[in-house]
Parts: C-alpha cells; structure tokens; sequence
C-alpha cells in the first residue's frame, strides 16, 4: 500500500506487514506498540498452529512409536500429544522442516526434506493470504484499533504476486533492511547456531550440487545437516536481499536496522515510517 505522509498520519486503522530476516527486529518493532492498541499477528504462529499442526504432530507421533514404552501408550490411546506453540515459541514448526543430510545427525533424506519445504510454502502462502480476514477479527471481533503483521523471513521466497498483491492492498508494507554490519552480525549468529530454514527449491538444487561437489560427497545421507546450513546461510541471506527490495520499491517502504535501533516508542516508530514514506514515496 503506497501512502502519503498525511494519509498515513490519518489512517484510522493501520495495518502494517513486516518484512525481513529473522533477527532484523520485526518482533522488536512489533512490542514497541501497545498491546491494547495494536493486534499482533505472527505468520510462523499461524503456520505451525493451523496449516501444519497436523503434519507437526504426525512428525511427534512418528519419532515416538518408535520407542516401545510409547508405542503402546499411543495405540492403546493411553496418552496423547500435542503442539504448545506460542509467538515466542516456535520450535515444533523448525523441528518439522528439519535440516538436510546424514540421518544419524538427525538429517532427513531429500525427498521429505522436500516435501516439508512444500507443505511450509503453501502454509505460508495461505497464512498471508489470511491476513485480511484476521484485520477484520483485530477490528470487528477484538475491538483492536490496529493491526501489525510479523511476517515470516520467507515471504520473499512465495513467487505468488496474487500474495504480495493481497498484502499490499490491506496492509502498508514495511521491509526491515540489515545494513553491512547487521548483516555480519545476522550470519556469525546463524552459523554458531544453525538452525532449519525455508530454501526456493530452485535455489536448493543449485548450491546443493556445488556442495557436494566441493565436498567430493556422492550421497545427500553424507552431508552434515548444522556444516550445510553453516555453508548455505550466507548464500540464501544474500539471495533473499534483491527479492525484499523489489517487494519494497513495488509495494512498501524500507527503513535499515540501524534506523530502527535509534527508535524506543511509538511515537519515534511512526515518524521513521513517515520519514521512509516521504522519502520513497
């Protein structure tokens, strides 16, 4: 949605989608606002407790029939279980999409790894497209005034305009860009922590070849999983930047994290975005 700074400033009822890698400060823009005020909508909250609770537990399930004291609890209907996802916590969905490689690391094949990919791209495909209707909720069920939406690090990934296009005419779009130095910093925490992530399959396919060529491995159960997200963060990191900004000039706005790390409140949060309107308007 492309505003200018007076209609913005007057908007009733504004509805923001943030963009960016995790660890940018989308959550952290997102608690500067008034609970009372604004209705926070997480996208990987959607997604792992609606479009993937079913394939989350299925996951849980499998790994535990495995051990016979829980096998028969399970088939007996003994016990149960469930996902306890929140906003801040969000482990069932990156446990489900898993890491790639030597099933001894706990590593899945390329074929379900794949298969996972797709089911967390559709997901997301239709949690964004959920977005008008959970503005509505916020407003008419709620009695919030206003609406933010913590989009996933992946939506750049979607390749589905009808998506952004949805996006774009309910929520004003604002892409949190890491300036050179954040980008460092976003990396070195990924590579001393690795953790699963979403990849185009496109995009898997190309540097998975070069990896195992450079490795000299001949089998995907060979990899890994934490060496090959070390190898392939900063490639995909650099691979999202081009993909955010043609979202943001199209659609929305950018501010950088630095600007966002100079903002404490509110007040300061909506004249930055009154300022990257202004200015890119």
């Amino acid at each position: 949605m492309k505003l200018s700074v007076e209609e913005f400033r007057n908007w009733q009822h504004k509805s923001i989608t943030l963009l960016g890698m995790s660890g940018v400060g989308k959550t952290r823009l997102s608690n500067m606002l008034p609970t009372d005020e604004w209705f926070h909508f997480s996208g990987d909250y959607r997604i792992g407790t609606h479009y993937l609770d079913e394939p989350i537990l299925d996951n849980i399930k499998k790994q535990a029939m495995q051990i016979p004291f829980l096998r028969d609890l399970l088939r007996s209907d003994s016990i149960y279980i469930q996902n306890n996802i929140s906003a801040n916590n969000l482990q069932p969905v990156s446990t489900f999409l898993g890491k790639l490689g030597d099933p001894e690391k706990d590593g899945l094949p390329l074929d379900e790894f794949k298969y996972r990919q797709e089911l967390h791209h559709q997901a997301e495909i239709a949690t964004m497209r959920d977005v008008p209707s959970f503005i509505r909720k916020a407003q008419e069920l709620y009695d919030y005034k206003h609406f933010i939406n913590d989009a996933g690090g992946s939506v750049c990934e979607l390749e589905d305009e009808e998506t952004l296009e949805i996006l774009a005419e309910h929520t004003l779009i604002l892409y949190i860009k890491a300036t050179e130095k954040n980008e460092q910093s976003l990396i070195q925490r990924a590579e001393s922590d690795p953790k699963p992530l979403y990849y185009r399959e496109a995009f898997l396919d190309e540097q998975l070849a070069v990896y195992m060529k450079e490795n000299n491995l001949e089998y995907i159960a060979m990899i890994d999983p934490d060496e090959f997200v070390r190898w392939v963060f900063p490639k995909l990191f650099y691979s999202r930047i081009p993909r955010y900004d043609a979202i943001a000039e199209k659609y929305g706005y950018t501010i950088t994290t630095d600007e966002l790390s100079k903002v404490t409140n509110k007040d300061e949060l909506m004249t930055l975005i009154e300022k990257a309107i202004k200015q890119q308007g």
